[in-house]
């Protein structure tokens, strides 16, 4: 028999899973009554998870009114950028000579991504697109920056997701790009995997730099 998850934990992947997905858009304010009745429970655990929530800086508290989804801020994808670059290229190059299992990981991964994009779920794109730079991180064989790189975990998949939407080309863009990394990859080139991953993820910095809306 399966065991149902605790109240307040049912509340906080709700609400987290709805903002990471763009469910919940930066500047909707939730409610205690309209979560409560979203998920089925009572106030009591709603105030637990939205307390939770806060800490990790995805949503503002407003005592009386409810809670304020924080739209994501220029300076925040600077600053995950900035840490993209910092620690993605330096894995891309330690990744080299890439072993057969990344490799075969990083083809499969490809292929997810590129079936998720044509049948449009934008979501799943960003988690995949995330889990093949965590690959080529985790190979850079440097276990205190792959626990670096995964507390930008919910910021890049909310970013990714954000991005997609608003330029669908990305996409396909992705996927090509992600498609010359793995061959850099396979061919054994660190220095060109690197330089696509600092061309790759810095197109993010024209986000930024509100360039590109």
């Amino acid at each position: 028999m399966t065991v149902a998850a605790p109240a307040a934990e049912r509340v906080y992947t709700h609400v987290k899973q709805a903002v990471l997905d763009r469910r919940y858009e930066g500047g909707t304010l939730l409610t205690e009554g309209e979560l409560a009745d979203a998920v089925g429970v009572s106030r009591t655990p709603v105030r637990e998870a939205l307390l939770k929530l806060e800490v990790e800086g995805l949503i503002k508290l407003y005592p009386k009114k409810g809670a304020l989804v924080i739209a994501v801020s220029a300076q925040e994808i600077a600053d995950v950028v900035e840490t993209r670059l910092l620690v993605e290229e330096h894995a891309a190059r330690k990744a080299v000579p890439a072993p057969p299992r990344l490799i075969d990981r990083l083809e499969e991964l490809l292929e997810q991504q590129r079936q998720q994009g044509e049948s449009g779920d934008l979501a799943a794109v960003a988690v995949t697109d995330r889990l093949f730079h965590a690959e080529i991180v985790r190979h850079g064989g440097n276990e205190i920056l792959s626990r670096l790189y995964d507390q930008l975990r919910d910021r890049q998949l909310r970013m990714g997701v954000a991005a997609m939407h608003a330029h669908p080309d990305r996409v396909a863009k992705n996927v090509a790009e992600h498609g010359e990394i793995l061959q850099a990859l396979r061919d054994g080139d660190a220095e060109r995997a690197a330089a696509l991953v600092r061309r790759h993820i810095g197109w993010f910095s024209t986000l930024a730099r509100g360039e590109v809306r």
